[in-house]
């Protein structure tokens, strides 16, 4: 039981759940719930559910190219051995029902929305459509999933009607989102490469993927600001600021100076992007329980600069692992396991 429980721990990728549970978070804040933890946590299930089956779809079908990409990745269970591929097919279908009977108890849009995410994430990672597979096609679908699901199930925790000011929103985590998602593409570029997967970053080359991603983040952050309700000048400042960070770390990263700096980077701008979405929720959090302006002033400055130096300090020395070895080195060659 409990070795199932750490699997299921593993599949969810704890940044990951974090940053949809933003999302979900901030479905509810939009629609006016935002500090009710019970619908929260019966959205959350949803979400959770959702997350753990489309880990499994891409692990079970990307395995070959993670045993290249991230070996010793305690976060691939079939790559490390800590899980067979029956045990990922039980655990995707379960978190699957999952998903669906948690959907069951929020407005029936939520139904919709959970089945259509789960129809969209299997064929994204499972033949024979492979979405995954199809160049700029997957910068797009995936974020469709990763951002609207938990979004939406926030909202439909609520209600069940989703309104202009709504779809404004998501649209615009859903730009940024893009932004965020071609640079996943760094890590994975070698095992892409090899198994003819055709990514953005590998049919247009390092320099446009980090320019088309910029232009992601500002149109995202723009959609943002125009559509949350009430925005602040803390709000718009805050957005900003977080907003020429994010691209100050693409300008460096559009050159090549080895694997280990492109992840630091990549994390860096990560936590950027987390970031914005905390500042997003606070600031919708704030306008619903109509605190008073100093509060929000305040609140605002603390995030956006907890947000800066966790992200500076994430650029300069990279994520914290149990072991320095990287599984590429500068050339881009493997390095052998006892490296």
């Amino acid at each position: 039981m409990t070795r199932r429980l750490l699997l299921l721990i593993r599949m969810a990728r704890p940044p990951v759940i974090v940053l949809l549970a933003l999302f979900t978070a901030t479905g509810l804040a939009q629609a006016g719930h935002g500090e009710d933890r019970v619908l929260l946590a019966r959205a959350f299930v949803v979400v959770f559910g959702f997350l753990v089956f489309s880990v499994a779809c891409n692990d079970i079908a990307d395995v070959l190219i993670d045993r290249v990409n991230l070996p010793g990745d305690p976060g691939r269970p079939l790559v490390t051995g800590t899980a067979h591929r029956r045990e990922m097919v039980v655990a995707g279908v379960t978190a699957a029902v999952l998903a669906l009977a948690a959907s069951l108890t929020l407005h029936w849009p939520a139904i919709v929305v959970t089945v259509v995410g789960l129809a969209i994430s299997a064929n994204y990672s499972l033949r024979p459509v492979r979405l995954a597979a199809r160049g700029v096609v997957a910068p797009l679908v995936l974020p469709a999933c990763y951002v609207a699901v938990p979004y939406l199930t926030g909202v439909f925790a609520v209600r069940d009607t989703v309104r202009k000011g709504d779809l404004l929103l998501l649209a615009g985590l859903y730009v940024g989102f893009i932004g965020r998602i071609l640079l996943k593409d760094f890590r994975d570029v070698r095992g892409d490469e090899m198994f003819g997967k055709r990514t953005f970053l590998v049919r247009h080359g390092r320099g446009w993927t980090c320019l088309f991603s910029a232009f992601c983040w500002t149109a995202g952050t723009l959609l943002l600001v125009a559509a949350v309700r009430h925005p602040t000048a803390p709000l718009i400042a805050a957005n900003a600021v977080l907003l020429a960070a994010a691209l100050l770390l693409l300008r460096a990263l559009s050159t090549e100076r080895g694997a280990r700096r492109d992840e630091h980077l990549i994390a860096g701008i990560a936590i950027v992007g987390r970031g914005i979405a905390l500042v997003l929720l606070v600031h919708l959090g704030l306008t619903n329980a109509h605190w008073t302006v100093p509060w929000h002033v305040g609140l605002m400055a603390a995030f956006t600069a907890g947000t800066l130096y966790l992200a500076v300090a994430m650029a300069r020395r990279g994520p914290v692992t149990t072991s320095t070895r990287h599984p590429f080195d500068r050339t881009g060659a493997p390095q052998r396991a006892n490296a």
